[in-house]
């Protein structure tokens, strides 16, 4: 297999991050079998060809430590049976695959997975192969110093700021429930040498959105910085930063697929019939087993296996007629009506019931909750996986499956479905859309993504998330279109989710469609992991879309079998495109295809893009200033003609360090802060001084430098300090957490660094500060008597007097501020129904309030951040459009003060974020067109992008 694998980026991009425990790219001594080296390891990727004797008695897993401790001049692991741990064995036909996780001093590493494929038959073993990604360099110590309570703190704060930062507003989250966190214990990331982390799961609901949280967050043991936090919520279609699909209801996050981009012509290659459509039947009882019968939402009269349940008196959705050996473990279908989705996600909810009904024959009440459609469907998903694969159940050992139904959010349609680890949750629908249940491929999604957890466990991030997504389509439509007798050839095969709509055609409801012709090189959209958990569903369809094409090519069974055992037997859990390619091609080989079947799969990812270094092949329209500067969720600063950024080292491995530049591009960039194993982030500068934040075990540093050279100065420590810092001359602007969610903008100053509350010491919680001439603008948010008021407010350090910000309606949240020389400029929302925003302008004594960029109407936003100049306003958005695509990524737009000019700044591919403006129009921003973070500049906006 190509490359050992690797690591998210700061773009959540995966790219080679193996710690070198060799020469880059060096060769393990050859030896009696095909090697592939390991990318910056010693120990190979992929490993076969191999016919070697192993221990026959015993266990398989000590078998197949014996071998790699027998060969380790081959496999350089030194010490196989102290560090590495067998995670599970697959067992079929003869043969078994072991999978190890590797651990570092007994610490568990990140991605570290080795697999050892061997043949057990009449009485012997062979070994076969081996591959995945072992982590040779590992050096760091594995004794943390940060305790877990501090790093708990820091992985709920981080979480929420990222949450933050997915949408607008702020002030609101002063009344927002706290998320809560869960240390899990020490983790490695294998980065550099290695990063000990704390790996802490965060848990709660998103105050803006409705949607459940759950993030886990590795933080740095030693400076206690948040390095990497990805979702753990595995949901069909795109939340936490997917625009609505309709606005008819809120929350609707499903997206259109596109128009069929490909003519539905016959292949030349082989092509199986289909299956034939499901049985019907009556309502019977068979002897022990109880079969009733309910109606699916498209109609059709369909037999369930149920349970007599005595003591309720009902017969209850509870199937126990399926799992293998006699297991008594079920597969139920749950009444979650009234539950939300925080009371559901990650936890199981009180006082919730099996789906019954006093007779065999369930009602059409059961029919719109989604039970019968979730419970029909599980039983055909678990005999798809146990009839082609032999996989009894989602966990292989015939483990109970757990289908919720009927989810809503707070009162208000929940129109998605999810895997949260331990069961499947599907909302209950609204007026347009049916409950999620009644796509048999939505189900079959949402199981496959337990299947994968419970094999490859594909990381939910960036490149390896998005094929954890494309494995859960690939075989949710497998599913769909061989029970329905669905042909491969139909031009609305590949969609997934297009049963779910009442009253919209399936092109329309679709929520993707493998068959969408997009390709890694030109369609490939890089984002941060605040973005659909960097691009999961985004990019999916990409890998999906090579599978979909094998499986059209080269029949249904055989690309089935075929996707199974690269998924079982190869992928590890931070593998990539390439690496994922590379495994179907090894498990081809292994079910020993013919040359023209090994062609076909080749065929259908390079038809795709999916190529060894397909990541080099992305334009940009926009100046480079400093190149991967791997870095995560780190603004820009800028002003007086300069910028300033966070940099970590070439592999990510290394903490992070403040660099300055100059918004021209002459000269380099240089280094401001020292490198001394602190996190020094979120930096801001004002052409002369340069102030940061230095993450340690104890504290957040607040610290200053000149551009010009000189010491570092230590303005401030803190426990809790948010991510917002601006300076003007001897003025500093900080927004601190002094009580959980709370924030309060204060200030001080280098010459006298006592912070002051811009409030006055008021309750007020505030928010969102920008600096200018002496004056600080900022959001705010006070309760009086059960009344919440938002607003805007500006602190006249030269007088002390604070001056509120005229209004045009009222206000349901307010977002981050701008100030220039003459105006204020902050983004408004006054409707609780959606998440648009209006760019208000006012002067600045709080008169001539104007929205420069209205609220509705074409055009509207969905704001995230505002920064400005005596020139021009610019605002990091969201653009609402009914497809969930690159023109709906957050995008920079440059309004003119009056208003009358709006233009995007750059028309480059993916998310762009993170902005600062070094004077005039000029914009410098961190971008991830390229696959990684750079920091990029255009003096000029490009226009409409149109």
């Amino acid at each position: 297999m190509a490359g050992a694998v690797a690591l998210i980026s700061a773009t959540a991009l995966v790219v080679s991050a193996a710690p070198a425990g060799a020469a880059p790219g060096a060769t393990p001594p050859a030896g009696p079998a095909d090697l592939v080296p390991g990318k910056r390891t010693a120990t190979p990727a992929l490993v076969s060809g191999l016919r070697e004797p192993a221990q026959a008695t015993g266990n398989a897993a000590d078998a197949a430590l014996g071998h790699l401790a027998a060969h380790e001049n081959r496999y350089r692991i030194p010490a196989p049976g102290r560090d590495l741990r067998p995670v599970r064995t697959v067992e079929a036909g003869g043969e078994e695959t072991v999978r190890f996780q590797q651990r570092h001093q007994g610490v568990a590493v990140l991605g570290g997975q080795y697999l050892v494929r061997m043949e057990h038959k009449g009485g012997e073993r062979v070994v076969t192969g081996a591959s995945g990604a072992y982590f040779t360099g590992l050096k760091t110590g594995t004794t943390p110093e940060v305790d877990e309570e501090l790093a708990v703190e820091r992985a709920v704060d981080a979480a929420t700021d990222q949450l933050k930062t997915a949408r607008a507003g702020g002030a609101a989250w002063g009344e927002a429930r706290p998320l809560t966190g869960a240390a899990r214990g020490l983790a490695v990331l294998p980065t550099g040498a290695g990063l000990l982390t704390w790996h802490v799961t965060v848990r709660g609901v998103h105050p803006g959105t409705g949607e459940p949280v759950l993030r886990e967050v590795y933080v740095d043991a030693r400076a206690g910085y948040p390095v990497l936090q990805y979702s753990g919520i595995k949901t069909f279609a795109a939340a936490s930063g997917a625009p609505a699909a309709s606005t008819s209801a809120a929350h609707k996050i499903l997206s259109p697929a596109p128009a069929a981009s490909k003519p539905a012509v016959p292949r030349p290659d082989r092509r199986e019939a289909a299956p034939p459509a499901e049985e019907q039947g009556p309502a019977e009882e068979q002897g022990p087993a109880v079969v009733g019968s309910g109606v699916k939402y498209d109609g059709k009269a369909v037999g369930l296996q149920l349970t007599r349940d005595e003591a309720r008196q009902e017969y209850v959705m509870r199937d126990q007629t399926r799992m293998r050996d006699g297991s008594k473990n079920p597969i139920s279908t749950w009444d979650a009506r009234g539950k939300s989705v925080g009371e559901v996600s990650g936890q199981w909810p009180f006082g919730i019931k099996e789906f019954g009904s006093p007779a065999l024959a369930f009602g059409g009440e059961a029919t719109e909750a989604g039970a019968v459609d979730a419970h029909w469907a599980a039983g055909k998903v678990y005999d798809y996986y146990r009839q082609v694969h032999g996989r009894d159940s989602l966990d292989g050992q015939g483990g109970t499956i757990n289908s919720l139904v009927g989810v809503d959010d707070f009162g208000r349609p929940y129109n998605n479905a999810f895997w949260d680890g331990t069961k499947m949750v599907y909302g209950g629908g609204d007026a347009e859309y049916r409950a999620f249940s009644a796509g048999l491929d939505v189900v079959g999604h949402e199981m496959t993504h337990g299947v994968v957890e419970n094999s490859a466990n594909l990381v939910y991030a960036g490149q390896s998330g998005a094929m954890n997504e494309a494995i859960a389509d690939y075989f949710g439509n497998a599913i769909k279109t061989d029970a329905h007798g669905i042909p491969m050839d139909s031009p609305d095969a590949g969609l997934l989710g297009e049963s779910l709509c009442r009253t919209k055609p399936p092109r329309e409801c679709a929520a993707r469609d493998l068959n969408d012709g997009r390709t890694a090189a030109k369609s490939f959209l890089g984002v941060s992991l605040v973005t659909d958990n960097g691009g999961v569903h985004l990019n999916s369809t990409i890998f999906s879309g090579a599978l979909w094409d094998m499986r059209e090519d080269i029949g249904r069974t055989l690309a089935d079998r075929i996707v199974y055992r690269a998924l079982t037997a190869y992928l590890t859990p931070l593998d990539g495109f390439t690496e994922g390619r590379a495994a179907v091609l090894a498990a081809a080989r292994d079910l020993k295809v013919s040359g023209k079947e090994l062609k076909a799969v080749e065929r259908s990812f390079n038809a795709h893009g999916i190529v060894p270094g397909w990541e080099l092949a992305t334009g940009v329209d926009s100046d480079p200033l400093m190149g991967d500067v791997n870095t995560e969720g780190v603004r820009v600063g800028a002003g007086g003609g300069w910028w300033t950024t966070s940099k970590s080292n070439e592999n990510g491995g290394e903490p992070y360090s403040v660099w300055a530049g100059r918004a021209d591009g002459a000269g380099a960039p240089q280094r401001i802060s020292p490198n001394d194993g602190r996190y020094h982030v979120h930096p801001a500068t004002d052409g002369k001084t340069v102030v940061w934040l230095a993450y340690n075990r104890r504290t957040v540093d607040l610290l200053a430098r000149p551009l010009a050279g000189g010491p570092v100065k230590k303005l401030w420590s803190g426990r809790r300090v948010g991510p917002e810092l601006q300076i003007e001359g001897d003025v500093v602007v900080v927004e601190s957490r002094p009580r959980g969610a709370r924030s309060l903008v204060q200030y001080l100053r280098l010459s006298d660094p006592t912070p002051v509350d811009v409030t006055g010491d008021r309750n007020v919680n505030s928010s969102h500060p920008s600096l200018r001439d002496g004056r600080i603008a900022y959001a705010t948010m006070e309760r009086s008597e059960g009344t919440v008021t938002y607003g805007t407010e500006v602190l006249d350090l030269r007088t002390g007097v604070r001056t509120r910000m005229g209004q045009l309606g009222t206000l349901k949240d307010t977002g981050p501020t701008a100030i220039n020389g003459s105006h204020v400029f902050w983004l408004a929302n006054e409707a609780e129904e959606n998440r648009l925003t209006a760019v208000r302008r006012a002067d600045l004594d709080g008169t001539g309030v104007v929205d420069i960029s209205p609220a509705g109407g074409p055009g509207a936003i969905e704001g995230i951040d505002l920064i400005a100049s005596d020139d021009a306003v610019t605002a990091a958005t969201w653009t609402p459009t009914p497809e969930y695509r690159n023109e709906a990524l957050p995008k920079l737009w440059q309004f003119s003060a009056d208003g009358k000019r709006k233009d995007r700044v750059s028309c480059n591919r993916g998310e762009q974020m993170w902005a600062g403006m070094p004077g005039g129009r000029q914009v410098v921003w961190t971008d991830s067109t390229t696959g990684h973070s750079d920091v990029v500049t255009r003096t000029r906006p490009a226009g409409t992008c149109g």
